[in-house]
């Protein structure tokens, strides 16, 4: 009896030191590696996530005049891996908006046409899915200052599953959705010519010029006055890139469940980079025509040391639009 007691209890202060030394592995562990962000943790969809990095990231690269290097170290291979982010309303994504509600999952609330689940699935799906089953509109989104015209055009894009996306017939996307098209993007830093250079290989394969030397924006009436990826000026603020967009046309969405906007957005954006693995993106958006005050989003974009960009041309074999019918039955375009 007294060996089978003591056999037991050997048991359980062997088990007792395992548990102590797993949670204090665990614990120790947490300190070393702060907490990610919501919208940094969201899976990575497509080519933009493609050969990433687990191993700890080294601290932030700088240009020889101490500003901070955006994009790669001379001799070295790299591209910025954008994420999927099909929903700019997203909870995870808006700054200010609320958590989601404990328990809550994809498909509760409203009930009907417009079934709220939009703002619980902000991450995901192929283009052209949309996640399947209907969408929440503006309803779920009620921290999206809409304007009740925005409001009722995203509430078709969501109940026709953004059959129309603008993106669907190889425009280019404009705004943040730039940097939420899950493609690699590489920056290039030119401070002798005062400018910088981005290059998306998705997104139509365009490239953005942000100019550094201080100049204005032209003028709204200026020939080209208006554009799809808008007129960029930029400075620093310390260690952050911020960069002054307008000149917007109005053909393109500010993500792929349909958010519209008008030609009288202004955007605010914001690149810092914290180490050599992770690029911050915050983005401002101004439309008095669309919104009834400024709103913002943001996400953190992870760095791939191995790749290089490929050539993508949207344009090739686009079948999509042979197959796509307007809401009478015809076709979209001449087959």
């Amino acid at each position: 009896m007294r060996n089978r007691w003591v056999g037991r209890s050997l048991t359980i202060t062997v088990a007792a030191a395992f548990l102590l030394l797993v949670t204090t592995l665990t614990f120790s562990g947490a300190v070393a590696s702060p907490p990610v962000p919501a919208a940094a943790a969201a899976q990575q969809r497509g080519r933009g996530a493609r050969g990433g990095s687990s191993a700890p990231s080294e601290p932030t690269p700088r240009l020889p005049d101490g500003t901070v290097n955006l994009g790669r170290v001379p001799g070295e291979k790299g591209i910025w891996g954008l994420p999927y982010i099909t929903n700019m309303g997203a909870r995870n994504v808006v700054v200010g908006a609320p958590p989601a509600e404990p328990g809550t999952t994809r498909g509760s609330g409203q009930r009907g046409a417009l079934a709220a689940i939009g703002s619980q699935q902000p991450f995901g799906g192929g283009e052209g899915s949309g996640g399947g089953g209907q969408r929440g509109g503006a309803a779920s989104e009620p921290w999206v200052p809409f304007q009740p015209w925005a409001a009722a055009v995203y509430n078709y894009n969501s109940l026709n599953q953004s059959k129309y996306d603008p993106e669907g017939y190889c425009l280019p996307p404009g705004g943040p959705r730039l940097f939420a098209t899950p493609y690699p993007m590489e920056i290039i830093q030119q401070p002798e010519h005062k400018r910088i250079i981005i290059i998306f290989e998705g997104g139509t394969h365009v490239w953005r010029e942000i100019y550094m030397d201080g100049r204005a924006h032209a003028s709204a009436d200026a020939i080209k006055g208006q554009t799809w990826l808008g007129h960029s000026v930029g400075h620093w603020e310390g260690d952050t890139l911020v960069v002054d967009v307008v000149g917007f046309n109005e053909g393109t969405w500010l993500d792929y469940f349909g958010h519209p906007h008008t030609d009288q957005m202004h955007i605010i954006e914001k690149f810092t980079r914290p180490n050599k693995n992770t690029l911050h993106y915050e983005a401002t958006i101004d439309d008095p025509g669309a919104y009834t005050k400024p709103w913002t989003v943001q996400w953190n974009i992870p760095w791939n040391g191995t790749a290089e960009l490929q050539e993508y041309i949207c344009q090739e074999n686009n079948v999509y639009l042979n197959h796509l019918k307007d809401d009478f039955g015809e076709h979209v375009v001449d087959r």
